[in-house]
């Protein structure tokens, strides 16, 4: 059954979207069994896999609405991952969901629906704390959060975390943090080095060993429809972004042999 990994952080342009699309294509190449789920409303993930989000038959949000079933609108990409489209439609959803008893489950209950399809399932969160992202705290099993080493990053990140502890206490009790990704990252650059030692420092194995570098091919990516790993898998963009699937793969072995050796059955 699919681990469920949200990628959020309410702050834009961090790499949400960049880790999402990038992260689905390394994984498919492990090869593992992965549908990414737009829920941006910008529908950027959707584009950056290959596929018309003008020309899809059925978005995420008919999904959210009830009113078709997940496995009658995910889409096949050419990168051999699997696509729940999100378009502008989901900004309309927002609205007509907000006074809807449950809520907050429309997207846990439909993924329950495909979830033992896949390996993983990652969603793309849009840039805010809305009910859209509440939707994919609640559906999800861990939260990865994208950051780019600055000032601000550290405040905002206290405040996603601050949202996740209030989200576990009432609609997710099982949510944790699966790692934080230092994303457009510039070696040369003090602050972003400070910043870097100061998450090591208080979030310890929860922060990737792996960082993603400010790299011009993986910014060129989106526009010709495809991941870096499609577009230039040589690429420090590519390698890391491979690594970080690796780590993500590792941790999912490392919880699966702790619950094996953890049951009552291999203990009696």
């Amino acid at each position: 059954m699919a681990r469920i990994i949200a990628i959020a952080n309410q702050k834009g342009g961090v790499g949400k979207t960049t880790t999402s699309v990038n992260l689905a294509a390394a994984l498919a190449q492990a090869p593992k069994r992965v549908l990414l789920v737009d829920l941006d409303a910008q529908g950027n993930a959707t584009m950056g896999s290959g596929v018309d989000k003008r020309e899809v038959a059925g978005s995420t949000c008919d999904v959210m609405l009830e009113e078709m079933h997940a496995a009658d609108v995910i889409v096949r990409t050419p990168e051999g991952f699997d696509l729940l489209p999100g378009n502008n439609d989901l900004t309309a959803a927002e609205i007509e969901l907000m006074d809807e008893p449950g809520r907050e489950q429309r997207l846990r209950r439909a993924l329950e629906t495909v979830r033992d399809r896949y390996d993983f399932i990652l969603i793309d969160c849009p840039p805010a704390l809305s009910l859209l992202t509440l939707n994919a705290l609640t559906a999800a099993d861990s939260v990865l959060v994208p950051m780019q080493c600055e000032y601000y990053a550290l405040e905002g990140l206290t405040a996603l975390l601050q949202t996740i502890d209030a989200l576990k206490a009432k609609l997710n009790p099982a949510l944790e943090i699966e790692g934080v990704l230092r994303t457009m990252f510039d070696v040369r650059n003090n602050l972003a080095n400070a910043v870097s030692a100061d998450l090591t420092s208080h979030f310890g194995d929860k922060v990737f060993r792996t960082i993603v570098p400010r790299n011009v091919r993986v910014a060129e990516a989106p526009s010709h429809g495809v991941s870096i790993i499609g577009y230039d898998k040589g690429s420090r963009g590519a390698i890391a972004y491979l690594g970080l699937a690796g780590e993500i793969i590792r941790h999912q072995r490392e919880r699966a042999q702790k619950s094996r050796t953890s049951s009552p059955e291999t203990s009696a």
